[in-house]
Order: C-alpha cells, then sequence, then structure tokens
C-alpha cells in the first residue's frame, strides 16, 4: 500500500466543545492487483485525525472505491494504521 495523492484540512469547531484539533485527510492509494483491496478504479482511504498535547492519533477511517464513491467494509492492519499515522504526524508537522 502506497499513498501516492492526498489533501488535508483541519476541521474548525465554532462551538468549542472539542478538545484539541482535528484533521480529515484524503488519501489516494495504490494497491497492489493481488490485494483483496484491489480496484481498477483506485482506493481513497479518509482518515480523521484528533491532535491532544501535540500528539495525532487516528478517529477514524473510511475506505471507499473511487469511482463509485463506495464504502469498502475492510478493516485495515495494524502496520497499515501505523504508516498512515506516521504520515499523517509529518504533514501536520509541516502545516
Amino acid at each position: 500500500m502506497e499513498i501516492t495523492q492526498f489533501s488535508m484540512e483541519e476541521i474548525l469547531d465554532p462551538t468549542n466543545i472539542i478538545e484539541g484539533k482535528r484533521y480529515e485527510f484524503i488519501l489516494d492509494i495504490e494497491i497492489d492487483e493481488e490485494d483483496e483491496l484491489f480496484h481498477e478504479a483506485g482506493i481513497e482511504i479518509r482518515v480523521l485525525i484528533g491532535e491532544k498535547a501535540d500528539e495525532p492519533y487516528i478517529l477514524n477511517y473510511f475506505i471507499m472505491e473511487k469511482a463509485e464513491g463506495e464504502y469498502l467494509d475492510f478493516a485495515l492492519e495494524d502496520d497499515e494504521l501505523e504508516g498512515i499515522l506516521v504520515f499523517c504526524k509529518e504533514e501536520i508537522t509541516k502545516s
């Protein structure tokens, strides 16, 4: 699994109910043809990141098939989630 493109947006809380910061990442993922997640049109992963005390963590994620925009009912493996979190942390630090 390789991240080929991404977008990042900070989610603002005008009510100040949510503690810490929130970010939404949309990750375009390149998947090996042998993987069960492989779809011809491609895969996106929408990741919601929380940040407290300057420590980002994954709140939730959704895997989507790009052509139809359908959510796929798959769970990522721990090492894949760790790789995504490392990537997101780096991008948050850059911003």
